[in-house]
């Protein structure tokens, strides 16, 4: 690990940290010794596979020396093998930034989680698994909490924790994302930029489009509950693909980043720390 990063395990931190805006603008990375800006490059739902191998290869490769960070917020593979990670492994090899990454269902679908983290590895990827990383980006710590995220609905149609046990496993599931989510941002508080990433939906709000009777399967708002509590400057998620792009919880800002939604292979972020602002400007 190279000085200015630190990652790990979810773990306990100090309280601090700004509370993050947002505002839809185009405009340039400002750059000067006082207020310093960033571009993260993100995207979801790249289901990677043979047919896809150029296309991918191509958009990745046409990341610049501008973007400072590349966050993918799951379902890299289309089925989840390590052959489909390769594909994704050998596009991130061409990116000069650094890339971390959250799995998604697509990559759950052959239980080869440990796979797909070496062969993403192999083109310098990062793989954030209920856990988090600081990356210093010239001279700024950005903290990035990454997680899976689960289902479990939105208001008038929760997932109990009641009845069937294995229904009550699902529950427990997303229960284990809501815990490593909180203890993520806990871990990052205190970096002047601070990033939840993960696959599923926390808001309803980004979800507008797609069928009500399947929001359950979309996403759940206890993944709000941490976002709440620890004000992370913006969120960005994938997963539902006719969903809408921007949403909030409270005042924090959430992005469905799913190419299926934004039409890009990237959308481009300008992160602002001094004044705690991510505007999304293409």
């Amino acid at each position: 690990m190279e000085d200015g990063e630190r990652s790990g395990a979810a773990g306990p931190a100090a309280a601090g940290g700004p509370a993050a805006d947002a505002a839809a603008a185009d405009g340039a990375a400002t750059a000067g010794p006082v207020a310093r800006s960033l571009r993260i490059a993100a995207s979801a739902d790249l289901h990677a596979r043979d047919s896809r191998r150029e296309a991918l290869l191509s958009a990745f490769a046409g990341l610049g020396p501008e973007i400072d960070l590349v966050l993918l917020a799951g379902d890299l593979t289309s089925h989840g093998t390590p052959e489909e990670a390769a594909i994704v492994a050998e596009a991130c090899a061409q990116v000069e930034a650094p890339v971390l990454a959250v799995l998604g269902n697509h990559d759950w679908h052959q239980d080869c989680a440990d796979e797909l983290r070496t062969a993403l590895a192999e083109g310098g990827a990062e793989l954030l698994d209920r856990d988090w990383t600081i990356k210093c980006l010239r001279g700024i710590d950005v903290g990035v909490a990454g997680t899976k995220g689960f289902v479990g609905g939105f208001a008038g149609s929760h997932l109990p924790d009641f009845g069937e046990p294995l229904l009550r496993q699902v529950y427990a599931e997303t229960t284990a994302e809501v815990r490593a989510l909180d203890e993520g941002l806990r871990a990052i508080e205190n970096c002047p930029l601070r990033i939840a990433l993960m696959h599923y939906s926390p808001a309803a709000e980004t979800l507008e489009g797609e069928p009500p009777g399947i929001y359950v399967f979309l996403g759940s708002d206890r993944l709000a509950t941490p976002i709440v509590e620890h004000q992370p400057d913006v969120v960005l998620h994938g997963h539902a693909h006719a969903g809408t792009f921007r949403g909030a919880i409270e005042d924090v800002p959430v992005f469905n980043v799913s190419v299926e939604v934004t039409g890009k292979p990237f959308w481009v972020f300008e992160l602002k720390p001094a004044t705690a602002t991510a505007s999304p400007i293409h």
